[in-house]
C-alpha cells in the first residue's frame, strides 16, 4: 500500500481533524523542524497517536531535518518585494548567512521562498549587497534562500538537528527527512550522529533537492532508507520544464535499485483554498504512483490549508486507484 502523508500545522493540529484525516487514508505525518524545534511538539504527536490509534494504524511520524538548507533570517513580517525596486542583502536589508554572501557576484540570482522572489545582484559590497527584485512578493521570516547555479557547501547535519535527534527516540518517531542530500559523506554523517545517538533504528529519507544530489544519487543510495523527490527546491535548480524529465530519471534509477520513493511538493496545491483539486493536480499523482512511488506527500495543503481531511481523500482515493 502507498503510504500517504500530510504535514502538521495550524489547520490540523485539532484532534477531530486529525482523526477525520486518518479516516481518509492517511498514513503518517511530517513535521516541519525549520521553524521550531521537535521537544516544542509533544503534545502535538501525542495527538497524532491518539488519532491513528482510532483507526489501527500506526502512524508514520516523519521530522524533516533543518540540514544545510540555506535560510534567510528574521526579517519585517510581510516584507513586501516589489517588482524593479532594489533591496539589501545583508548590512542592514535582509539578514542573510554570511556564506551567502561570500558566494555573491554581480548578475548572481537569488531566489526566496521556494523561488517565489527572484533577485538579480547588481552590486556586491564588504558585508553586503544590493539587488534588483525580478519577481516581488511577500517575504516572511525564515524563508528558503537559493543561488541559481551555485552550490554553498554546508554542514549536513546542524546543532539543532542534533538536538532534536537527543528527544526524537523517546518520541516514537519512524524517519527522518534528510534535506539537500548531495553526496554519500552527507547520509555517512546522518548515519554516524543516529548511531552515536542510539537512534540506530530511525529511517533515513534522503531528500534529492538539488543537481548534485541527482548526478551522486547512485553513490549514496544504499545509505537511505527512501529517496524523496523534493520538487519544490529541485524545481528551482533548473528552468521547470525539464522537471518532469528529472523526476522520471530518480525514479527509474529507486526502482532499478529497488530502494522506494517518495513525490513529493503542490501535489494539491489549489486544494490549500478549494474543496476540489484540479485535473492536472490527480493526474499529477496518478503519475507519481504509477512509476513506483512508495509514498507521497503533502505540505501546505494540510498544515495551513481549509481542507485537510478533503486534501487526504484525494490523495488517498487517486493513489488506490492506480
Amino acid at each position: 500500500m502507498v503510504d500517504v502523508f500530510g504535514t502538521l500545522g495550524p489547520a490540523c493540529k485539532n484532534i477531530e481533524v486529525l482523526d477525520d484525516m486518518f479516516a481518509q487514508g492517511m498514513t503518517g505525518m511530517r513535521i516541519n523542524l525549520s521553524h521550531t524545534l521537535l521537544f516544542d511538539c509533544k503534545d502535538e504527536i501525542k495527538k497524532i497517536h491518539r488519532a491513528a490509534e482510532k483507526h489501527a494504524i500506526t502512524p508514520k511520524i516523519l521530522i524533516d531535518m533543518q540540514g544545510p538548507e540555506l535560510r534567510i533570517k528574521d526579517v519585517k513580517e510581510g516584507l513586501i518585494l516589489k517588482e524593479n525596486d532594489r533591496v539589501s542583502l545583508g548590512g542592514t536589508g535582509i539578514f542573510v548567512d554570511k556564506v551567502v554572501l561570500k558566494n555573491l557576484e554581480i548578475g548572481t540570482e537569488v531566489l526566496l521562498d521556494d523561488g517565489k522572489i527572484l533577485l538579480r545582484v547588481s552590486e556586491v559590497n564588504d558585508g553586503s549587497a544590493e539587488a534588483i527584485i525580478l519577481r516581488g512578493g511577500t517575504l516572511f521570516s525564515r524563508k528558503s534562500i537559493a543561488l541559481v547555479g551555485k552550490e554553498v557547501r554546508m554542514p549536513a547535519m546542524t546543532e539543532t538537528d542534533i538536538e532534536n535527534l537527543k528527544v526524537a527516540k523517546n518520541l516514537e518517531i519512524y524517519g527522518i527527512m534528510q534535506p539537500f542530500v548531495r553526496s554519500r559523506e552527507d547520509l555517512t554523517e546522518v548515519r554516524d550522529t543516529l548511531k552515536k545517538l542510539g537512534c540506530d533504528d530511525i529511517k533515513v529519507y534522503a531528500k534529492i533537492e538539488n543537481l548534485t544530489g541527482v548526478k551522486n544519487i547512485e553513490s549514496f543510495i544504499d545509505l537511505c532508507d527512501e529517496v524523496v523527490i523534493a520538487r519544490g527546491d529541485l524545481g528551482n535548480a533548473m528552468p521547470l520544464w525539464e522537471l518532469p524529465k528529472v523526476q522520471k530519471q530518480i525514479a527509474d534509477i529507486c526502482n532499478k535499485h529497488k530502494k522506494p520513493f517518495m513525490v513529493v511538493t503542490q501535489m494539491l496545491s489549489s486544494m490549500e483554498h478549494s474543496m476540489v483539486p484540479t485535473r492536472a493536480e490527480v493526474s499529477d499523482i496518478y503519475r507519481a504512483v504509477s512509476e513506483g512511488a512508495k509514498s507521497v506527500m503533502v505540505t501546505g495543503e494540510t498544515a495551513v490549508g481549509e481542507y485537510p481531511a478533503e486534501v487526504i481523500k484525494y490523495l488517498r482515493n487517486t493513489a488506490e486507484t492506480v
